[in-house]
This record gives structure tokens, sequence and C-alpha cells, in this order.
């Protein structure tokens, strides 16, 4: 790769983010659209669109090279290079690969969001930077997960690599108020996946409130009904983690999407996390919030053509 500027697309469940990557790893300029909902030819578009807004923006003095990668909330399948997987269920079966390299007239790298993730978060600049064994995990409106070991993210002989939100939620709490057996029917078919019980609206469910910004500002408040909620998701994201430690036991578990800023979570489940982890020590893994934030999505896409 030459001096010029990465691009980078990450294609979310509610937002599109376009943004050109310096060779140092520090975003030259990024534009968001809103996802339209169930509008496949729509968020083609969409994408189209971010990419003309930031090469536009940019002009003829700061170019970026022709080649774009983008992260997208699934994966591509191995077979028929078909979307699938994707909790944004209108890319699953579409030849997305493809139907990007027409419209933009460029070559495209697809990749999960979670492994984009942890390819921002294992560079140099990011929170797991020399870490041997890394977990990436995304917690937003889906749920999603990503392994690398030695620098490398690691995609698996089916492309299924740290596929973790569509396990089940492991060690289920008996009582019918944690709602944990036979768990909710998530979209995928099975009941009880990772996913439905660690998203962001399984909070806002559970509490009673309209989203998980007003469930954690009401936990925050005191209200007992979302207190209580919140135990139980930190509960339930311990004993997630806890299985992932026992099976890859990571250096670190680096924690993005809009719930990684909540705070308590890195006291909370660490602390809760030693009694689902099969040694009599305290895990010395580390749980880190990603040091991009919202930004280590499209900063990893857009090294699909820089680092891998």
């Amino acid at each position: 790769m030459s001096s010029r500027l990465r691009l980078g697309v990450d294609l979310g469940g509610t937002k599109i983010e376009c943004a050109a990557l310096r060779g140092d790893g520090t975003i030259e300029l990024r534009r968001r659209r809103a996802t339209p909902q169930g509008d496949y030819a729509g968020t083609l578009r969409t994408i189209a669109e971010c990419v003309a807004d930031v090469e536009r923006e940019l002009g003829p003095a700061r170019p970026c090279e022709r080649a774009l990668g983008v992260a997208i909330p699934g994966s591509e399948s191995p077979v028929d290079r078909r979307i699938r997987n994707a909790n944004s269920v209108v890319l699953n079966g579409r030849a997305l690969h493809a139907d990007l390299e027409a419209l933009l007239q460029r070559p495209v790298r697809l990749r999960n969001d979670a492994n984009a993730l942890a390819l921002s978060e294992i560079a140099p600049d990011g929170a797991a930077a020399g870490c041997e064994v890394v977990f990436a995990v995304i917690l937003g409106t889906g749920v999603g997960g990503a392994v690398a070991c030695g620098s490398r993210v690691l995609d698996g002989h089916n492309g299924l690599a740290g596929e973790w939100s569509h396990n089940s939620l492991p060690w289920p709490r008996m009582a019918p108020a944690w709602g944990e057996l036979p768990g909710p029917r998530c979209w995928c078919g099975q009941r009880g996946c990772i996913e439905t019980l660690l998203c962001g609206p399984a909070l806002a469910a559970d509490a009673g409130a309209p989203d998980a910004a007003a469930a954690l500002h009401a936990m925050r408040a005191g209200e007992p009904a979302a207190r209580a909620a919140f135990v139980r998701y930190c509960d339930r994201l311990a004993r997630a983690l806890a299985q992932v430690i026992n099976l890859l036991d990571p250096d670190a578990i680096v924690l993005g999407g809009g719930l990684s800023n909540v705070e308590e979570l890195y006291t909370e489940v660490p602390a809760r996390w030693g009694g689902w982890v099969f040694s009599p020590q305290a895990p010395r893994t580390r749980l880190l919030r990603a040091r991009h934030g919202d930004s280590s999505g499209v900063r990893g896409a857009a090294w699909l053509w820089g680092r891998e």
C-alpha cells in the first residue's frame, strides 16, 4: 500500500459510516448516513454515497486508494460468497461483494464487523496491542465476537471463527424471573442465543425501558427494576465470557459497540466471571474497552487492505 489514504466502510444496523485512514491509523475524515431499513438496493446506494462524500470532500489534494474495506454485520460464505448470518437480515443471501464492486468499480474486501473491531484493536495503537490471544466482542443492537492470535484475525475453515453470540448462554439460571430457559427466540431460529440476552434491546426490555440508554440512566438513578436488570446483564456477560476464557484463555477481551461505553461493566463483569472459569485462581485475562470506540469498525475495515 502507498501513502495514499485508505478507505473503510462500517455497515451497521442503524448507520453507515465511511472513513479515510492515514498511514498512522488516525482518521482524516469520516461521514455517516442512516442505514435504509429493509432496503438492500438503498443500502448499496447509501454506501456509494458515503464513499463519494468522503472522496469529494478530501479532493485531489488528499487522494485515496481505490480499494475499499467494508465491515458488515454477518459474514461472507466461503462457498458462494453470499452473505449469511447477518442480523440485518436484508443482507442474507445477497452477493454484496460482487454488487459493491460492480457499483463502485473498485476492489472490495468484506469482513465481519467483530473481525474488523479485532483488527483495529490489535494494531499498535489499539487497546490490545502486543497481546498474543485476543477475543473481541461487539455489544450493541446485535452481538458478535472475533478471535485474534499472534496479530492475525482468524476467519476459520468455515468462516465462522468467533461466532460466539449464536451459542446458548452458558450455565442458565433456573429462576423464571431470569427468563433464560428456554430463552428468547432468536432471529437465527434457535432459542436462548447469547445475542438475544446481551444485545442493547434485551437490556432495555428487561428493564422496561424504551432503549438501553434509558435503562442505564434509570439504573444509575437507583430505580430497582433497572438495577435488577443490569445485575442480570452483568451476570450473563460474565458467564458468556467465562466460557470464552475456558476455551481460548485470551490475554485480553476487548469490548466494542455502544454498550462498551458502560463503565460499570469493567468492574462488575471481571468480579463475577471467576465463578465459572475453570481455575482456582482469579483469571488474569483483562477486560478492555476498545480504544477507538465507535471508530474501531471503520478503522478495521480500512486496514483490510493494509494489515492483513
